[in-house]
């Protein structure tokens, strides 16, 4: 296990005093470092980051043979060594994520609401949880919203109508049909957790990898919970966009060093980890420094 420095110590902490999530863990590797360089990671290159973070091997093992059963990830052997890539639902699923994490907000300036209101004949349970995917919050039993423009999933017997909301109720009408006081607590605690490190200088490279995960598997919990809706929509001093530039300043100043550990120790079916991708230095590109 490394020695953490003061800004990541109390973090780590945290990890080793709750659940561990270690399959959650894995996920935010393989979708923010091993993604951008083929996909494919050996475990013992694995087990070899985890250790850093004092996860033991058996854990490892246990948490990688149950995202393989679930299709996040693909495992293969050659000789006596076993590899893990994404799989088409890990691959799928991570490039949605990709967007949401590491790019910016759409730009929505309109103010008005879509809304779905289902029909008597209605599925309700598989119109809801398209209606969701979609990006829909659920107003009041039947009724849905999402900013204008949202495009909605054909819902049988459904009507579809634009509403603008009254500016002084705008915030109060989103907070019903999403969890934003959740979310911005979330991001709240994320800029607690991480303010000192905005400030720090990069550590050794496999301390500055195991930093890169956490960080952005604690952004990543915060972001992919928020509905992203224009600045209308929401209540005053929304933390959103003071946590990505400080999740942003972190992840640039750690990528150097944690690259640098990707390609001296990791390894791929073939060998080496290839080079990452030209897309990994787009990442976070609206914020970048001067």
């Amino acid at each position: 296990m490394i020695t953490p420095p003061d800004w990541l110590a109390p973090r780590i902490g945290a990890l080793h005093a709750g659940p561990h999530r270690t399959g959650s863990l894995i996920i935010t590797l393989y979708g923010d470092a091993i993604a951008p360089r083929g996909g494919s990671l050996a475990l013992t290159s694995l087990l070899s980051i985890l250790a850093a973070l004092g996860i033991g091997e058996g854990v490892v093992r246990t948490a990688v043979s149950r995202l393989a059963a679930e299709g996040w990830l693909e495992r293969r052997r050659i000789g006596r060594s076993g590899f893990y890539r994404l799989a088409a639902k890990g691959a799928e699923t991570f490039a949605a994520a990709t967007r949401r994490i590491y790019g910016p907000p759409a730009r929505r300036e309109d103010s008005r609401l879509g809304i779905v209101v289902l029909g008597r004949d209605s599925p309700r349970e598989s119109a809801r949880a398209a209606l969701e995917a979609a990006g829909f919050g659920g107003l009041a039993p039947g009724v849905f919203i999402a900013p204008a423009g949202t495009e909605a999933p054909t819902v049988p017997g459904a009507l579809r109508l634009t509403a603008t909301p009254d500016p002084a109720d705008a915030a109060a009408i989103a907070g019903l049909a999403w969890p934003l006081a959740e979310v911005a607590e979330r991001y709240r605690h994320f800029l607690a957790v991480w303010d000192e490190a905005g400030a720090a200088s990069a550590p050794d490279p496999l301390t500055a990898l195991v930093a890169r995960m956490l960080l952005i598997h604690d952004y990543r919990r915060a972001v992919l919970r928020d509905p992203l809706l224009p600045p209308a929509l929401l209540p005053e001093a929304w933390p959103q966009p003071a946590a990505r530039a400080l999740c942003a300043r972190i992840w640039r100043r750690l990528l150097g060093p944690s690259e640098a550990w990707l390609d001296a120790h990791a390894r791929a079916e073939t060998g080496p980890l290839p080079p990452p991708d030209a897309a990994l230095k787009a990442r976070f590109a609206d914020l970048a420094d001067p």
